[in-house]
């Protein structure tokens, strides 16, 4: 992929300009510059990874954290948090999920990036479809899930991006 199509599987997630983000799982940091690309220079963007290594080529244009974001990462209010081809390393997603969920400010919104398959390699463990993301999702306390983009893919047939929210404290209450 290049970093078009980068681009264009995350920019149905974003909808602003600036505010705070993470990028959990950034390797080499592909999917931070093409989020950088649609959040702007205002923005500030943690990129977290377990790898050092592969954070360097990045660590002069954003915040990078060494560490695995499985564990707790002390961010909190977010705008909103970036998983592009992360989550498929993880088998038990749901407390992941939850702490992700911890970190988004109300109104926050996860975008995932994803293999379309619910079958894994030794390369890709656990992938999930679109239709199991909405459970896990859910599941997690997460809602208001939608499918942003999809793209063809030689590795497990297709990748997807979708995004889901945190629920705001003003959502689900009647007017009066």
């Amino acid at each position: 992929m290049n970093h078009s199509d980068l681009v264009a599987l995350l920019e149905g997630g974003v909808n602003a300009r600036g505010g705070r983000w993470a990028d959990l799982g950034a390797g080499e940091g592909a999917f931070t510059l093409a989020l950088a690309d649609l959040v702007g220079p205002d923005a500030h963007i943690t990129a977290i990874d377990k790898d050092a290594s592969a954070l360097r080529g990045i660590s002069s244009q954003f915040e990078t954290r060494v560490a695995d974001f499985t564990k707790p990462l002390d961010l909190h209010d977010l705008d909103g948090v970036v998983m592009a081809n992360s989550l498929h390393f993880v088998r038990d997603k749901q407390p992941v999920l939850e702490a992700v969920r911890a970190m988004l400010k109300p109104g926050g919104r996860l975008i995932i990036v994803e293999y379309g398959a619910d079958r894994g390699n030794p390369w890709v463990p656990y992938p999930f479809t679109y239709p199991q993301w909405e459970k896990i999702a859910a599941r997690a306390g997460f809602e208001s899930t939608k499918l942003l983009h999809t793209i063809p893919s030689r590795w497990l047939g297709s990748m997807y991006a979708a995004i889901a929210w945190v629920p705001s404290p003003l959502q689900g209450r009647g007017s009066g």
